[in-house]
């Protein structure tokens, strides 16, 4: 039986995301009710401008008092597309002290407090939705959480930061430098006036904690996770990887140890073989590669960001939310109970792409493959080749390693950067997908 009381929803923050929300409860509101089973109604749009035209919505909704509005007695959603720490957190607090459960769009909130925030919705006996803070509209975290709860997870890699990925791809595909893929990428919107957030994997480890706390079932915060930016990957790297049948992605790498005993949460750029399904996910598009016990391998594709697309997935866990308020139920919680600890970065195991200025001359490249053996990390293959730049005295020795342990990578590293024949390393990357 239908509902005829409408469910009172709370919209807090109109930008690019928040307008579009608004804009599709509109215009497909009778879908919506036929869907949920009740009427859906937007019932108050908190802003910071209350000036700034919003086209589609009633002046009359909107608010700069976003407290108010969740303590007014009649909301039964809050939808949080503020961003950000502050006031995000406390608005979201507030609404569980309020009887009112909420759909979040926010990653970093989530990385950094998402612990405190489920506990709060737990006690409250109140929903705690956020399939948008992770790769837009792409069905992730539900079916992490839901469709693979009796599953075993052991391995999440994948790419989940579109700006990111526009610009390594635009660097691989037409040869530009860095800094130009990176002005192309801004001029079409795709990059923040400010990219630091992006191109600093600050945005994919956000992401990568939420993700690693669903498939591991344990808690992992932003600060566990180990992050390198894309900043320094260069023409010389991608022609590196071309010659290996290889590209590069800044990817976020969540795994499972052989031992079950414990996990890693990483992002920063690798080389994979072009073999690979996430090597041909092109422009901005987000692609998250999951391995399951059960299920074995599952890929998720679909655009990663954008008004429209983050919108779409807002409204997906506002459908799920209405439903159960009707239901007088709830959906699924945190689940922690493994309580796993996050290992260091140099626990990882993986291969290594390394590329060294040296000294053209004979007997350095057994120097270097002793400081290597000194270091327990065995050497796959190596090219040495003269400087491009028609340096004489100087050579470019490309290094690519067995799998090893990230710490004795870095003091091989160390020690070659003190060899009297070693100019400089010029740059270190992870080889992955293989």
């Amino acid at each position: 039986m239908m509902r005829t009381r409408p469910l009172k929803v709370a919209l807090l923050g109109c930008g690019v995301v928040g307008s579009e929300v608004a804009r599709i409860m509109t215009t497909h509101a009778d879908d919506l009710t036929a869907r949920i089973g009740a009427p859906v109604e937007l019932a108050g749009v908190a802003v910071r401008r209350p000036s700034k035209v919003r086209e589609g919505i009633d002046p009359a909704l909107v608010t700069t008092d976003a407290t108010a509005l969740l303590k007014r007695g009649d909301i039964d959603i809050a939808i949080e597309v503020i961003g950000g720490i502050e006031p995000a957190r406390t608005l979201i607090t507030t609404a569980f002290e309020h009887g009112i459960s909420v759909v979040s769009a926010n990653k970093a909130l989530l990385a950094q407090d998402g612990a405190a925030l489920h506990a709060a919705a737990e006690q409250h006996g109140l929903d705690l939705y956020y399939e948008a803070a992770v790769a837009g509209a792409i069905p992730l975290v539900r079916p992490m959480r839901e469709s693979l709860a009796g599953d075993k997870i052991n391995r999440v890699m994948g790419i989940v930061n579109g700006t990111t990925n526009f610009i390594l791809d635009k660097m691989d595909s037409t040869g530009a430098g860095y800094q130009e893929a990176l002005d192309e990428a801004t001029a079409l919107g795709y990059a923040e006036a400010d990219p630091t957030a992006d191109v600093e994997g600050y945005d994919a480890a956000a992401k990568a904690a939420i993700l690693a706390g669903i498939a591991f079932h344990t808690r992992v915060r932003l600060d566990d996770v180990y992050r390198e930016g894309m900043t320094e990957v260069s023409a010389a790297d991608f022609a590196s990887a071309k010659r290996m049948g290889c590209t590069i992605k800044l990817l976020a790498i969540l795994e499972r140890a052989a031992d079950g005993e414990s996990v890693t949460a990483r992002v920063h750029p690798a080389m994979i073989p072009l073999t690979h399904p996430l090597a041909s996910v092109r422009e901005a598009y987000n692609a998250v590669f999951v391995e399951a016990e059960a299920a074995g391998r599952l890929m998720f594709y679909g655009p990663g960001a954008g008004g429209s697309p983050t919108a779409s997935a807002v409204l997906g866990d506002l459908v799920a939310v209405c439903r159960n308020k009707l239901a007088e139920a709830t959906g699924p919680g945190e689940s922690a109970y493994t309580q796993l600890p996050v290992s260091p970065m140099g626990d990882v195991v993986t291969r290594y792409h390394i590329s060294l200025d040296v000294a053209d001359k004979p007997g350095v490249l057994a120097q270097v493959a002793t400081t290597f053996a000194e270091h327990g990390v065995s050497i796959d293959t190596v090219r040495q080749q003269g400087r491009p730049d028609g340096v004489g005295n100087e050579a470019s020795l490309v290094v690519v390693t067995h799998r090893a342990p990230d710490a004795a990578l870095s003091g091989t590293v160390e020690a070659l950067r003190k060899l009297d024949t070693v100019r400089g390393v010029a740059s270190i990357m992870r080889v992955e997908g293989e």
